[in-house]
């Protein structure tokens, strides 16, 4: 009995270590793997607050509020099982799955474009009267949740393209742990961000002349702020957009978009000195970001061609 109870004890201890092991594992590989989704990251935090601006500011926070738990769905019930089971059984499907997101985010900041330019808008927009205001609410929330769930799928993707050789633990603990952080982090900064009005308000009624001048400036600088976020948003859904697309036809063998944007990023980064990493990055984004218009651009001729006009507003 004492040999047996030594020996399940020593099983206990090797298991604890292996655990252990795989807990460090999963923290070193999920610093590596979220410090590659930083600019998606952005683009994320960036694209959210256009769902909330305009609307009553009192839904501003229950509003965020729902699309987190949507984004928390997202990934922990569709994204992370099923890049696990694509890494197990269907690796091939993942870039195909990323280029229709790809395409999807390019729609939908072509279409944002083209109706800043005078085109004609589709959908309610916020400019419309609003007849049902909750109706509206849940078409904003359903839009941010789409938008969410294909930045998610390519912050899924990039994090499992980085543990790929790791084991089924620590690739799913990884995933766990970049998707609930960028989640956190992405929804806690817009709420910061869509109250920061409410904050002005609050800081000008207090006495400390300090504060007041914070205060004021808060409240003239938000205005501006939720429109460069929005300018930054539709930016962000093209270059996200046009770069799955380059980097999918790269790796399906279609190389012309991906050495036309990689072609210009290393003459950009030759012809320059010690801004050369910058400003190649920013050519390479540009690029892509123009090939997200362009494609679409095109999606959103066929789309809305053969569409209802009456379709709800994204």
């Amino acid at each position: 009995m004492p040999g047996g109870l030594v020996a399940l004890l020593d099983d206990v201890s090797v298991i604890a270590r292996t655990a252990a092991s795989s807990v460090d594992d999963i923290t070193v590989a999920a610093s590596r793997a979220g410090s590659k989704t930083a600019g998606v990251v952005i683009d994320d935090a960036a694209v959210t607050p256009s769902y909330v601006t305009g609307l009553d500011p009192s839904r501003e926070l229950p509003i965020i509020g729902k699309i987190t738990v949507g984004s928390l769905k997202n990934k922990f019930l569709i994204l992370l099982p099923g890049a696990l089971l694509l890494s197990w059984f269907l690796p091939q499907a993942i870039i195909f799955i990323l280029m229709m997101g790809g395409a999807y985010l390019s729609y939908e900041g072509a279409e944002k474009v083209m109706e800043k330019l005078g085109g004609k808008k589709h959908g309610k927009t916020l400019e419309d009267e609003i007849v049902d205001p909750v109706k509206f609410e849940e078409q904003r929330v359903s839009g941010a949740i789409r938008t969410d769930l294909i930045l998610s799928a390519e912050i899924m993707a990039i994090t499992l393209s980085e543990v790929a050789d790791e084991s089924f633990i620590v690739r799913a603990g990884v995933l766990a742990i970049v998707g609930l952080a960028v989640t956190l982090f992405v929804y806690g900064a817009v709420a910061v961000i869509v109250k920061l009005d409410d904050i002005g308000y609050h800081m000008v009624e207090k006495n400390s002349a300090f504060a007041k001048s914070i205060g004021r400036f808060l409240l003239k600088s938000v205005p501006l702020l939720l429109v460069a976020l929005s300018f930054i948003g539709t930016i962000a859904m093209l270059w996200v957009g046009g770069g799955i697309i380059v980097h999918g036809t790269h790796e399906l063998g279609f190389d012309l978009l991906y050495d036309i944007a990689h072609g210009a990023e290393y003459a950009v980064k030759s012809a320059t000195g010690a801004l050369s990493g910058l400003l190649g990055w920013v050519t390479y984004a540009a690029i892509s970001a123009i090939i997200g218009l362009v494609l679409g651009a095109i999606l959103a001729v066929v789309i809305h061609k053969f569409m209802p006009e009456d379709r709800e507003a994204h």
